[in-house]
């Protein structure tokens, strides 16, 4: 691999140290997704609703700016009462808004990490039921068949 354009990462610890040393030009999109669920561990039930509903207005907003502004208006309505829950978002803010720099048609795919975790289930799927390969040219074979199987869904 020569050039990477983007990273889709979940929130482990290392990633962004580790892309930029192997490839400092490539820009860092943490999961939405797994950022949400981080956030959500710290509110309770009774307010998850109306909590995931002011989320759902960072990610969707038309441009970085106004996802900006909804932060700030939710740090506002539920800073005092959640701030770790905020202080994820916006200590993350540099890597949570790296999709917001695409076509609004392909941010659903750059923001979370859905797709290759698809991918991976599918690999898993198929290579648990082989235990064992003749050679690494039949595994790559399997996962290549499996690669073209998902990419006709």
């Amino acid at each position: 691999m020569q050039n990477v354009l983007i990273f889709c990462v979940d929130g482990l610890n290392g990633f962004k140290e580790a892309i930029g040393a192997a490839f400092p030009f490539a820009k860092i999109q943490r999961c939405i997704i797994h950022q949400i669920r981080a956030s959500m561990k710290y509110i309770p039930f009774k307010d998850r609703k109306a909590f995931e509903k002011d989320l759902k207005s960072i990610y969707s907003a038309v441009n970085e700016e106004e996802g900006m502004e909804n932060l700030l208006g939710m740090k506002e309505k539920w800073g005092n009462k959640y701030p770790n829950a905020i202080k994820s978002w916006e200590d993350n803010w540099d890597n949570l808004s790296t999709f917001f720099e695409f076509q609004k048609n392909i941010r659903k795919i750059i923001y979370t990490t859905n797709v290759i975790e698809s991918l991976n289930s599918q690999f898993r799927k198929v290579t648990k039921t082989k235990l064992i390969f003749p050679n690494d040219e039949s595994l790559l074979k399997m996962l290549y068949l499996a690669t073209q199987k998902v990419s006709v869904k």
